[in-house]
């Protein structure tokens, strides 16, 4: 995993993360500025922190904390994420790729729609991941 400035990364699972350029991918989305925290979680503290945040009695595939203007974290459910690749036909570490660039447009802003997908569709191919 590529661990920077850019992005501190915990996993807090027994389940194996993918290698991805996380750091790469935050300063591409967010710039060299932004530092960001990754953990990887599991369905029960998924649940709890949707619970507590939005309202929501489920674990969320990914959640974005936007801290200040500079710092953030994201926190992925790595047993969700396997669960749902298939439904989005992608591989494990296809969809951990997406979900981590759908959390950090997020925190730069972006709310679902025809403008955020298309983002995200850009992100992946440029770094190869479709």
């Amino acid at each position: 995993m590529d661990v920077g400035l850019t992005c501190s990364i915990r996993n807090m699972t027994r389940s194996r993360a993918p290698a991805l350029p996380y750091s790469d991918m935050v300063r591409h989305v967010l710039g060299a500025r932004y530092e960001l925290s990754l953990a990887f979680i599991g369905r029960d503290r998924s649940k709890d922190l949707n619970m507590k945040l939005r309202g929501k009695n489920k674990p969320a595939d990914v959640l974005s904390f936007p801290l200040t203007k500079t710092t953030g974290e994201i926190t992925l459910c790595l047993e969700r994420i396997k669960k749902e690749a298939k439904k989005f036909n992608h591989s494990y570490t296809q969809h951990v790729a997406f979900l981590f660039i759908h959390g950090l447009l997020h925190l730069k802003g972006l709310d679902h729609g025809s403008t955020m997908e298309t983002e995200e569709r850009r992100i992946m191919k440029f770094f190869q991941m479709r």
